[in-house]
């Protein structure tokens, strides 16, 4: 049966916490326990939320509550809201999947920012949902290590890559049209991991990135919000510092087409990781899209590629709605296919995506249980560089060619195209220049009678 509005709702009102001394020894405490369980064994990440949302078959009512009564958009499957009018319902899932044997569990935030949340009319409830999230999260993990006093549980505050893309082109008909822009997404962002952080979250994970550059925007957020409030980052490889307030930043890429290299925006494995391999991260990995057997291929090069700790939360297989959880892998099909990936050697945190419940993350930590973490590549100490194709400049690699005629300064013909506003035909000046061997591009609209932020962005 539908479950109808419970009198439950969580209203969060409140500022920016300061962070004392005494939270500083706490944050120590449970990030030093973290880095050393991922030196020592295979962390383990819960799995759906959305999935066990939907065996509740909560109704509209529901996700309204009272306070959403009369919001003029149907609500119903914006489970972020229910963080808000069911909390209740979103701490006795986390709960079940920490009980489950999940080390950490995701806040649920996936579509709890400014941009998604705008095709409801929830935009100003941003802030607030985070906070709301982050605590149903933090009272679950707290719950659990009180009735288990030798279980430590942590919360990852979930940023989902919002309904918006800044590098692809929206309208077929002008390469250059996006959905939003990179400070827009930035700025909702900012707004997101604000709320997680006041909620009380242990880690931030930016995940299902379908677009580095709206990753990016995340990572530039998260890093201006560190700066406001002197917290650090956790890179791999750096130990906890007591007398510091750190939260350690994950990142997680979704390839969505089985049997391709490529990513959304047409990167490979390692041009994306080169995109990224400048933010002080403690882990990279790849969730969502894919099943276990799509996704294999990809994370055996990206456990060869990262110089840092690889995560990996595949669906359990690809969507199939004639199945009670709309996916095909149950727990005991799931399961030893990740075990044969921590045989491998490819797994420091494994868990689960769309379509996995606590049976799934049950029998997946058992599954692992005494297998040895991954052993993480020294980094490679040369130039990487990438576009869709990664570029590495090694010893033996000769000397690397730079295109120089995408300069308006340089090339006549180049900088009246510019000006001109003939952009498709200045395009075809850089795509000559890759064919004739060049690596690297260098564009420059440094010109007095050009807009050259305008310029370069269009272009």
């Amino acid at each position: 049966m539908p479950i109808v509005g419970r009198v439950s709702e969580r209203v969060v009102i409140r500022r920016e916490k300061t962070v004392t001394h005494s939270d500083v020894s706490h944050n120590y405490n449970r990030i030093d326990l973290l880095e050393r369980l991922l030196r020592e064994r295979i962390v383990i990440l819960d799995g759906a939320m959305g999935t066990m949302v939907q065996k509740r078959n909560l109704d509209e009512a529901a996700y309204r509550g009272d306070r959403l009564k009369s919001s003029r958009r149907d609500l119903k499957g914006l489970h972020d809201l229910l963080c808000l009018t069911q909390p209740h319902v979103i701490e006795e899932i986390h709960k079940e999947y920490l009980e489950a044997g999940a080390d950490l569990v995701e806040t649920n935030t996936f579509n709890a920012q400014s941009l998604s949340l705008a095709d409801y009319g929830l935009e100003s409830l941003a802030y607030e949902m985070n906070v709301a999230a982050a605590q149903c999260a933090r009272h679950a993990a707290d719950s659990v290590m009180q009735s288990n006093p030798g279980q430590t549980c942590w919360v990852a505050g979930a940023l989902g890559p919002t309904n918006k893309t800044s590098s692809i082109s929206t309208d077929v008909s002008n390469p250059a049209a996006r959905g939003t822009t990179f400070d827009e997404v930035s700025a909702a962002y900012y707004d997101q991991v604000r709320g997680l952080l006041d909620g009380g979250v242990d880690v931030l994970l930016v995940e299902t990135i379908f677009d580095t550059l709206n990753a990016k925007a995340a990572f530039f957020a998260i890093s201006k919000v560190f700066e406001e409030r002197r917290i650090d980052a956790l890179p791999f490889g750096a130990r906890p510092n007591p007398n510091r307030h750190q939260i350690p930043i994950l990142a997680s890429v979704t390839f969505i087409q089985a049997g391709s290299d490529r990513g959304v925006t047409g990167q490979t494995i390692q041009a994306f990781w080169n995109s990224i391999s400048h933010v002080p991260l403690l882990s990279v990995g790849l969730n969502c899209a894919l099943g276990p057997k799509e996704l294999r291929p990809l994370i055996e090069e990206l456990s060869k590629v990262a110089p840092i700790y690889v995560s990996a939360y595949p669906n359990a297989g690809l969507p199939n709605p004639l199945l009670p959880t709309g996916f095909p892998e149950t727990p005991e099909t799931l399961a030893p296919q990740l075990k044969d990936w921590a045989q491998q050697g490819w797994l420091n945190i494994v868990g689960g995506c769309c379509g996995t419940t606590p049976d799934h993350i049950k029998a997946l930590a058992e599954a692992v249980r005494g297998l040895p973490s991954r052993q993480v590549p020294s980094a490679e100490p040369y130039l990487q560089l990438s576009g869709l194709e990664a570029l590495t400049v090694r010893p033996e690699t000769n000397f690397v060619n730079v295109g120089e005629r995408t300069n308006v300064t340089g090339s006549p013909r180049f900088a009246k195209l510019i000006l001109d506003g003939k952009y498709e035909e200045a395009l075809i000046v850089a795509r000559q220049q890759v064919e004739n061997g060049a690596q690297i591009i260098d564009v420059n609209m440094d010109e007095g009678m050009l807009d050259g932020v305008k310029a370069m962005t269009t272009f």
